[in-house]
């Protein structure tokens, strides 16, 4: 698999190569936003290590103008420690982040599993519940007919949700099938991804696509149809 890197300090971009590498992908790497842009049209990669600091476009633009073309998985690699630069990029269609300084061993794992859920091995199982079908191993999600634009994460949510839409699924029931057993993930980056799915199912009309039972767990809500 490819994996574009994208970071303006070359001694970073290649620890980060090299680490990828070593685990088995190829790389390609860019310096700023506009290149990032450019390499990720021309060299189609399968996921992209994005600094949320560059020249030219930031991350943040970088990662906004990518999505409205493309549901390929973004990774941000960012130094600033701030909640809210987290839950804008992960609102903004991001589907993780590592902080700086990182491990190299937390961001092979990270984008493991990135690579995982966008590639999750499918039958030819069809999900289905009120206006929605999950074509899993097509890995698209169309409601009333219409194709929903969702990233890996999102689309990894609704399908564990799916899969058993009467019952309540615990937070970490959902963490551990979305991330693997025993990750570390932080409420609000769930919780980023939650407001992120029922925004854009609600915008189909489905605005109680999603409940929360207090204390226990998510579920899939009622059509109103």
């Amino acid at each position: 698999m490819k994996i574009l890197v994208v970071d303006d300090d070359p001694h970073l971009r290649e620890l980060v190569s090299i680490t990828l590498e070593r685990a088995g992908y190829q790389t390609v790497t860019a310096r700023d936003g506009q290149m990032a842009l450019t390499h990720a049209i021309r060299e189609s990669p399968d996921l992209i290590v994005l600094d949320v600091g560059l020249p030219e476009l930031d991350g943040l633009e970088v990662c906004r103008r990518l999505r409205a073309r493309s549901d390929v998985p973004i990774l941000f690699l960012t130094a600033r420690d701030d909640e809210i630069d987290r839950i804008l990029g992960l609102e903004l269609g991001a589907d993780d982040y590592v902080t700086k300084p990182f491990s190299p061993r937390e961001l092979v794992a990270r984008i493991k599993a990135i690579l995982k859920r966008s590639t999750a091995e499918g039958s030819t199982t069809i999900l289905r519940h009120g206006p929605v079908e999950l074509d899993v191993p097509g890995h698209s999600v169309w409601i009333d007919g219409s194709m929903l634009a969702l990233t890996a994460t999102e689309l990894s949510i609704l399908r564990r949700l799916m899969q058993t839409p009467e019952a309540i699924v615990s937070r970490p029931q959902l963490i551990d099938a979305i991330y693997g057993a025993g990750s570390a993930v932080a409420d609000r980056t769930l919780d980023s991804h939650l407001r992120n799915l029922r925004r854009k199912l609600g915008d189909q009309g489905w605005i109680g696509a999603i409940e929360t039972v207090h204390g226990i767990g998510l579920r899939m809500g009622t059509w109103p149809g």
